[in-house]
């Protein structure tokens, strides 16, 4: 399947582009990018034609390259609602980063738009193809060591201001919390299978530093589940890289560290099956998480499934974000409409690669 590749920022050139090489069902066939000069040096890089090159302006003449059945918008939050949608006009597939955009209007009407035109729309939630966190969801569900009784969920970093994109409102739509902080939202969503129904949030950025301007720097939420299962969760861009999760049951524990990165992985589980404490341990398997999702999602399409993670996903996401915003904002728990149906904004799974 061909993929266009909108945006060429740093996740573009040295993740997703390389990730073709170990794709099975996707290849780069055109760029769209605000630089000419560095579009014209990856295209050559990649064998792609300069005719397949393309600025934001010129975005809409995707729609007569026939080698384009999928675009991977690539761009800052703020973006992500209108090459959705003028995508989608020009006929082709949409893969977009997370988050999926910076309000649930616009959430919605990314999905309106991608039915409309009787195309796919999916959000770009790695972690859900990747094979240890496949693998911890897995155990969760089958309750491996019994019932999820607590999560603890964090990814922080220290992250420089370098006058970059995700420290701007208008683009970024918020802080750590849409960025690093929906790892923990949606990994737990992701394991449990379950929505949750409370949320109860904190929030704080260091007074007068010039980062948190119009961001947010910590956030703590809380998120409870039908099942009774608890989870804590934490973010922040002000302290130094922690991007973990455990899960506790009954008889035992999942622990991913590091569980959200691009690569080296590690899981380990403890448990007591004879009174004896065991711990067990699996380490990255060194597939690519890009080249998983390119993969399914190009399955997807040729079989005329619904992706994994489709539009609805992201969007039930950003509802929940936004009610997190609204707990710290009021100092209170919020509710959240119940939801009985287990996986109920998820689609076909991804193939489980060993």
């Amino acid at each position: 399947m061909g993929y266009a590749l909108v945006g060429l920022g740093r996740l573009t050139l040295n993740e997703i582009l390389p990730a073709f090489g170990k794709s099975k069902h996707a290849r780069p066939v055109a760029l769209v990018s605000g630089d000419a000069d560095k579009m014209a040096k990856v295209a050559k890089q990649y064998g792609i034609k300069p005719s397949s090159c393309y600025s934001y302006q010129t975005y809409d003449k995707l729609k007569d390259n026939p080698e384009v059945e999928m675009i991977y918008i690539v761009l800052p939050n703020s973006m992500h609602h209108e090459f959705t949608l003028r995508g989608a006009k020009a006929g082709k597939h949409i893969l977009c980063e997370k988050p999926m955009a910076n309000s649930v209007k616009e959430c919605e009407e990314m999905i309106e738009a991608c039915k409309k035109a009787g195309k796919k729309l999916t959000i770009a939630y790695r972690i859900q193809c990747e094979p240890l966190n496949r693998a911890a969801m897995k155990q969760v569900r089958a309750k491996t060591y019994g019932a999820t009784k607590m999560l603890q969920m964090m990814n922080t970093q220290n992250q420089a201001h370098d006058q970059q994109w995700r420290h701007k409102k208008a683009l970024a739509g918020g802080g750590s919390l849409p960025d690093v902080g929906l790892y923990c939202l949606n990994t737990t969503r992701f394991l449990l299978g379950e929505e949750p129904t409370e949320v109860s949030a904190q929030i704080y950025s260091t007074p007068g530093d010039d980062q948190f301007k119009e961001i947010e720097e910590n956030v703590s939420f809380t998120l409870r589940f039908p099942s009774g299962a608890i989870s804590q969760c934490m973010t922040g861009y002000g302290s130094f890289n922690n991007k973990s999760y455990t899960v506790y049951a009954e008889t035992g524990s999942i622990k991913m560290d590091p569980a959200f990165p691009y690569h080296g992985l590690h899981q380990e589980r403890i448990h007591a099956p004879d009174g004896q404490q065991v711990k067990e341990t699996t380490n990255d398997p060194q597939k690519d998480q890009f080249a998983l999702e390119m993969d399914h999602m190009a399955e997807c399409v040729r079989q005329n499934k619904t992706p994994c993670t489709p539009g609805e996903e992201g969007l039930q996401d950003q509802r929940i974000m936004e009610a997190i915003y609204l707990s710290a904002k009021e100092n209170r728990p919020v509710q959240l409409p119940a939801v009985a149906k287990l996986d109920a904004f998820r689609g076909a799974a991804p193939k489980d690669e060993a």
